[in-house]
């Protein structure tokens, strides 16, 4: 990890997104964690949020002394400054048009039609700045017969196909790491989005609206799973702790009662495993290609069990590693705390709280050699920035873009 920093509001260095503004006015982590990439990058934020109470992800997670600043808050909300404003009242919606009319980027992620009943729809913030781009996220996406449900990324994980595909065969459905994995590819795809349009409006002065559901994001990185189906008429379930398209492929436990994964995705990988590592080159000869694999794969599972269970994790580690096989260890937070490799690049940046001492959060991704990404302030206060937008930025005339 890197040394600690402590919030500051400036930096010298340019950053790719200096210059560009972006409005905030979502909630919780999809369309947030998005517009988080872009401060990260050298966007101003600002987030406006309800004056009582402000974001709920302030809520969420693990609480701390600060009151409305959980642990989740700090880090994902960092690099924004925060204004309240009532968008339901004719004086926020004022504040919201006006700060649109001074800005590059607007995320949203309310049900489809809130922000239209709101008086705050693309087609009223486009006439007020034709060049604005718009991010829209929600669970179903603005169209289609589910556009009006409520959604959220675990019911996005079942939905979009996830959920059954994870657990053990014939247990219940589950979701990997009980995580909010749609929100945050959803944030991905939303700043990939909006960097996207806001090259065409650089160079054509139009903006446009950029639509993303929660679904649709976990739909598009399950690999083969609608060809397959398309095909062959396969219907994939839960593979517990191997998988269907390769073998040896998954989770195996060691003498230590810990777990290594081992990713023998090719043949030339698996002649490797048996040569180099397990010592049993007839098996390179007797199970060569994959379909010869999966075919027998409670024997190879089953020898590959026999192997790790003889030696510690860091052994098979080291043992695999020495035979150029993919393999590691299975870690717990704890682990990745002590890991040198996570120490060496950096993954994670320690930041002073002038209130809470010592906050660890993940670093910026992604990196870039020249003009990387930094983090310059933990999740704002609420309202810690109404007088600098409220008093000072929407009386500038030359921010008007």
């Amino acid at each position: 990890m890197t040394e600690t920093k402590t919030e500051t509001p400036m930096t010298t260095q340019r950053k790719p997104l200096d210059g560009v503004r972006v409005l905030d006015i979502a909630t919780f982590i999809a369309a947030p964690f998005g517009a988080t990439v872009f401060g990260e990058f050298g966007a101003e934020v600002i987030k406006l949020e309800h004056p009582e109470g402000g974001d709920p992800m302030r809520s969420f997670g693990t609480p701390t002394e600060a009151p409305g600043q959980t642990l989740a808050w700090l880090s994902e909300a960092r690099n924004k400054q925060s204004v309240t404003v009532d968008f339901k009242s004719e004086e926020g919606v004022r504040i919201v048009k006006e700060l649109a009319r001074r800005s590059d980027i607007l995320v949203e992620n309310f049900r489809p039609g809130t922000i239209e009943k709101w008086g705050i729809g693309p087609d009223v913030l486009h006439e007020i700045n034709p060049k604005l781009v718009i991010i829209r996220v929600s669970g179903y996406g603005q169209t289609g017969p589910y556009r009006d449900r409520p959604g959220f990324a675990r019911i996005a994980h079942a939905v979009g196909g996830l959920t059954h595909l994870a657990g053990l065969p014939e247990g219940p459905p589950v979701t990997p790491g009980s995580t909010s994995l749609a929100d945050y590819i959803s944030g991905f795809y939303s700043a990939i989005g909006g960097l996207l349009a806001l090259r065409v409006a650089e160079q054509t002065g139009k903006g446009q609206v950029i639509d993303i559901a929660l679904f649709e994001s976990i739909f598009r990185v399950l690999d083969e799973l609608a060809p397959l189906y398309a095909q062959k008429g396969i219907v994939r379930g839960p593979e517990g702790i191997s998988t269907r398209n390769a073998c040896p492929h998954g989770h195996f436990p060691c003498s230590d009662g810990k777990w290594v994964a081992v990713a023998c995705t090719s043949d030339r990988m698996w002649h490797r495993m048996a040569r180099n590592v397990l010592n049993m080159p007839e098996l390179a000869d007797s199970h060569s290609t994959t379909a010869e694999r999966l075919a027998d794969r409670d024997f190879i599972d089953g020898t590959m069990e026999t192997f790790t269970k003889s030696l510690t994790q860091t052994e098979v580690v080291d043992a695999c590693t020495a035979g150029d096989v993919p393999c590691g260890p299975i870690n717990s937070i704890a682990d990745i705390f002590e890991d040198p490799h996570f120490a060496a690049r950096e993954v994670m940046t320690r930041f002073a709280h002038e209130t809470l001492g010592e906050i660890v959060i993940p670093s910026v991704l992604p990196r870039l050699s020249e003009t990387p990404g930094e983090i310059t302030t933990l999740g704002p206060e609420l309202g810690n920035w109404n007088d600098y937008v409220l008093n000072t930025l929407l009386n500038d005339e030359s921010e008007i873009r």
